[in-house]
């Protein structure tokens, strides 16, 4: 190839076609101007081509801490004050350091024609502090608890009663354990995840048939629909309320283990379209900001199927209160254990 003709096309590649007719010559006879401009051309070219990605992937992050920032609502889901469990005696219930992180999960059925006064749907979800493995554990609406100032009534009467920040009191003294930050999301809002990351697959524990779906036992695919379906069924089920909240939590490590696949946070716009879902009607307590909500998700980027474990809160059957209602009698001393297991991060050692 002719070097003139050489010269002139890398030039006018790296805009430097001013210098090609008239190059400073040195003693020597060459041209060292020039071939340091073109190199600077060069370098300037190659750092174009390094620092796009970069910046397109800055300002991707930029738009997705946009969106949460924009979505996200923070409310007092907190009680005020220390936020420490108690005691039946009144005493303040030592929390160890390093003890790992507890979100408390709130759920509710509300929509047209429904009541929201009620908590549907209570996980606490136990994350320890070397972000191994995490634990969702149910807590069956109808159990039979003490709500501070309020006497013995269902666990969610305590959301009714009081909002969050009494359900957070009722389950803090319960189980002896802090409740470090609370997320309210409604179930549409689990059904717009789902769709987002394009199905989730679920293990179906009973069949059942409901709003036209037919559940079959083992694994199936679920679109936003199907899955708000399966999540809703109880009355089918073989322990009712139980089997319910045991179907949740399987819909949810479903949506978790997709969530943290590498196909979705690989894909810009899946995942895009999944936060933004996520965060469309997310309430969260007044402590939990955006930075802490990004790094926990980041620390648990790793998870796989056999990290997440799946509890129900103990209890030794159903009974009816002296009122007359239905209710799901609370294990004492199982739950003095579970409590035990969470406030010292040992929930591996719990059965």
């Amino acid at each position: 190839m002719d070097r003139t003709r050489e010269h002139e096309d890398e030039a006018h590649l790296f805009g430097d076609e001013d210098h090609l007719d008239d190059p400073e010559t040195g003693d020597d006879g060459h041209v060292p101007t020039r071939e340091k401009r073109r190199n600077r051309k060069i370098l300037i070219a190659a750092l174009v081509l390094i620092l796009v990605p970069v910046l397109a992937v800055g300002g991707y992050l930029a738009w997705l801490n946009h969106i949460v920032t924009n979505n996200v609502k923070q409310e007092l889901l907190l009680p005020d004050g220390s936020n420490q469990p108690t005691a039946d005696d009144g005493s303040v219930v030592a929390q160890p350091q390093g003890n790992g992180t507890n979100y408390l999960i709130i759920g509710n059925d509300a929509g047209p024609g429904r009541s929201g006064a009620r908590s549907d749907v209570m996980v606490l979800v136990h994350v320890p502090a070397d972000h191994r493995d995490v634990t969702l554990i149910h807590f069956p609406r109808d159990l039979y608890v003490s709500i501070p100032g309020k006497g013995k009534n269902k666990l969610n009467a305590a959301y009714a009663f009081g909002g969050a920040p009494l359900l957070v009191s009722t389950m803090q003294n319960m189980l002896g354990v802090r409740v470090d930050h609370v997320a309210m999301l409604g179930f549409e809002g689990f059904k717009s995840m789902t769709d987002a990351v394009g199905g989730v697959e679920v293990n179906v524990a009973e069949p059942s048939v409901s709003a036209g779906y037919t559940f079959t036992k083992g694994v199936m695919h679920m679109d936003g629909d199907m899955a708000l379906a399966f999540v809703r069924e109880r009355k089918q089920l073989s322990e009712g309320d139980i089997s319910r909240g045991q179907r949740q939590l399987a819909f949810v490590k479903a949506l978790m283990l997709k969530t943290l696949s590498k196909d979705t946070l690989t894909n810009p716009v899946q995942f895009k379209n999944f936060v933004e879902a996520a965060t469309d009607n997310l309430t969260v307590d007044q402590k939990l900001d955006v930075g802490t909500m990004r790094s926990e998700a980041f620390a648990l980027r790793g998870l796989r199927g056999g990290d997440i474990r799946f509890v129900t809160a103990p209890f030794t059957g159903f009974g009816t209160s002296p009122d007359g209602q239905s209710i799901d009698v609370v294990d004492e001393v199982k739950m003095d254990q579970l409590g035990e297991a969470i406030r010292t991060d040992a929930l591996q050692s719990y059965k």
